[in-house]
């Protein structure tokens, strides 16, 4: 009997072990979700509040999955350049200047994106910092043709 409550305990160790192991990835994504939840904080969250929620008229929610996911080639322009444009979101207008945020590096960028499209509900995974750099060049090549 003590041969297999010993077996049984090695073989839970051993499930608990493997489980409890993130693969690159997943650190890699947590890391940025922890730098980029401090960034969010400092820099985003006056206007677009604690939990996403936005504020009234003025910011809009990033709880909107749908906005987020088809403009998040143009989530690292808005940051590093602000917008000035209208946006709709869950059905209504913002017009609103968001100020660009100029001084963050792509790093940076890039884990404000991932905390943002990875929380208040949305689920949109990683987001590199070489992919911020690609996306501010297509912007940048946008305003100057």
């Amino acid at each position: 009997m003590r041969k297999y409550l010993l077996f049984g305990l090695y073989i839970t160790a051993v499930c608990a072990i493997i489980y409890s192991c993130q693969n690159t990835s997943e650190m890699n994504q947590a890391q940025y979700m922890t730098g980029g939840k401090d960034l969010y904080i400092a820099n985003c969250q006056n206007c677009h509040g604690a939990n996403g929620e936005g504020l009234g008229e003025l910011a809009p929610p990033l709880t909107d999955t749908i906005f987020l996911t088809k403009n998040k080639e143009k989530l690292a322009c808005f940051i590093k350049n602000g917008a000035n444009e209208p946006m709709v979101i869950n059905g209504k207008t913002y017009e609103g200047k968001m100020p660009d945020f100029a001084n963050l590096h792509d790093i940076d960028i890039a884990q404000v994106i991932v905390y943002i499209t990875n929380s208040f509900g949305n689920k949109q995974g990683m987001y590199t910092y070489q992919q911020v750099a690609i996306d501010l060049q297509k912007c940048n090549s946008a305003k100057n043709p």
